[in-house]
């Protein structure tokens, strides 16, 4: 007991007598470290009989706690002291002008995916991520793509490995499969994300944006699909009216297929989404393939649906005025500076604000 008080005896007088946090780092270190005093202390409970024990640590938790209390104080004493000091002496010229500074942009992309979430969560869809790198069976297997299917090849597909199992995934579609997978339905989603295939034009890049979209339940048929994607073009596109027309496709994962056009006219060389005279493709879309379900342990005789995917980068170089894809991926801050959207300021159609 006495050793206890002589070190909290000690140690106090050492507390009152140091001015820097250098020198109370030092005492924590001799009194709480891995072999400082306190610690030592403790170690030696283990050896006295169970009066004892209760006795010395009543004391010494008491001692522990005293101490450690002094040294807070003193620190912030320390601190405060500090404070007064730098204020005392130093002194800010207010007359000096202000440091530069950037200011960050939302890039076009970003914008857009906020902007395609927005709308599609007023509709009911939720929103659902899954990773990049991708095995096989999802990205193909499961959607219904033949062994033969162009897709597979090396030149379209980034395979990760020599037996071409894991890949960087080719679209968003395989979050469909691991949503209907881990759930039951109904399900209605989108899935916005990066994907990845071997190609690079002014239109085209070897990684780009996409979303999907499903909606699985019962009698749910191509009208509601359209109705959906009425919807969506006119609230993105920001128009009243919108001419649209389904166009036959394939899609192994979807049967029946469609290719979705929509009308524009050109006014002083831009685009201009409405009812034009021409058309313009916007995205591929169908009704769910009943193999896709099966895969999926989803009884297709109970439940059918719709499944659409859009290019993210391509609705946003059509509603923003971008002529190159390239750009987007080029880190110019001149570009960014331009196309990029003021976070502060941002335009009404950004919904996730305004709204």
């Amino acid at each position: 007991m006495s050793d206890i008080i002589k070190i909290k005896e000690e140690y106090l007088n050492k507390l009152s007598e140091v001015s820097d946090l250098k020198q109370i780092n030092q005492i924590k270190s001799e009194l709480f470290g891995k072999s400082g005093k306190i610690s030592n202390e403790f170690k030696k409970i283990g050896s006295l009989n169970s009066e004892e024990r209760k006795g010395i640590s009543s004391q010494l938790n008491a001692t522990k706690s005293e101490l450690q209390n002094f040294i807070e104080k003193k620190i912030k004493d320390i601190e405060i002291n500090e404070i007064n000091s730098k204020l005392k002496n130093e002194k800010v010229d207010v007359t000096l002008p202000e440091r530069s500074f950037s200011r960050g942009k939302i890039h076009p992309v970003s914008q857009v995916i906020d902007e395609i979430s927005s709308i599609f969560s007023e509709i009911g869809f939720s929103v659902e991520e899954g990773p990049d790198v991708e095995n096989e069976y999802n990205n193909f297997t499961a959607l219904n793509t033949p062994e033969n299917h162009p897709a597979r090849d090396m030149h379209d597909t980034f395979y990760l490995d020599k037996n071409k199992e894991i890949l960087l995934r080719t679209h968003t579609s395989p979050v469909q499969v691991r949503t209907m997978l881990q759930g039951k339905p109904p399900f209605k989603i989108i899935a916005p994300g990066r994907t990845y295939r071997s190609d690079s034009d002014q239109t085209h890049a070897p990684m780009f944006h996409q979303v999907e979209g499903l909606h699985i339940d019962k009698n749910i048929n191509m009208s509601h699909l359209k109705g959906c994607l009425n919807y969506f073009i006119k609230e993105f596109f920001e128009v009243d009216k919108i001419r649209m027309r389904f166009r036959p496709s394939h899609f192994p994962f979807t049967e029946p297929s469609a290719e979705v056009d929509i009308g524009y006219e050109l006014k002083d060389g831009k685009i201009i989404i409405g009812e034009g005279d021409k058309w313009l493709e916007i995205l591929g879309c169908g009704m769910v393939h009943p193999n896709v379900l099966r895969n999926v342990k989803v009884d297709p005789s109970k439940f059918q649906g719709y499944a659409f995917g859009i290019g993210i980068d391509r609705l946003a170089m059509l509603k923003y005025g971008i002529n190159d894809l390239r750009a987007f991926f080029e880190t110019d801050y001149r570009w960014l500076s331009h196309f990029g959207f003021d976070p502060l300021d941002v335009p009404s159609s950004y919904r996730g604000l305004s709204r």
